[in-house]
């Protein structure tokens, strides 16, 4: 019993051993596959107000920890393409969205998960922040995406999306 209590006190002082994490990871990014549809609003910056709607397809890697979500956002008739990949390197998360801090995008350098919601942190040149996504039961998501101004989180944009996937579409009733 005494040859025991040091990997259970490690255990309770730093939390998941790795494969548990890494179970609890996989779990969380299992839950984002499949299609998902709703409306998002810029709520801060210079186009603040602006209210937009989003289709998106959620999948996992083949043989990676991570998860991709690929679609399009729309305000009116202009619509966007909107990707990002997320993938576990090491102890950590490495991932795009859309094509990078290189492109257009933004480049996700690292973030923590856990069994209903993922934070990751997002950098572009000197633009930082973060995006949380969380899951609010099994059909719906809300994401936020902040950026770092001075030493304090804003929000710039929200969405919240509904699992469309899991409906039957263009069912008929009968009566």
């Amino acid at each position: 019993m005494r040859n025991l209590l040091p990997p259970v006190l490690a255990v309770l002082a730093f939390g998941l051993s790795p494969a548990a994490a890494s179970d609890r990871d996989v779990a969380f990014f299992k839950s984002v596959r499949g299609e998902w549809v709703g409306p998002g609003e810029i709520v801060a910056g210079k186009y603040k107000g602006t209210k937009f709607t989003c289709t998106l397809t959620g999948d996992t890697h083949d043989s990676k920890i991570g998860m991709k979500l690929d679609g399009n956002c729309r305000v009116g008739v202009f619509s966007q393409r909107m990707s990002a990949t997320i993938e576990r390197r090491g102890k950590g998360y490495r991932g795009t969205f859309l094509d990078g801090a290189a492109g257009k995008g933004l480049d996700i350098v690292g973030g923590t998960v856990s069994s209903t919601r993922v934070v990751m942190s997002l950098n572009r040149d000197k633009l930082k922040g973060a995006m949380l996504a969380r899951m609010r039961g099994k059909d719906a998501m809300n994401v936020t995406v902040s950026v770092r101004v001075d030493k304090e989180l804003v929000p710039v944009i929200g969405m919240n999306l509904k699992r469309v996937d899991a409906a039957p579409v263009g069912a008929l009733s009968r009566k």
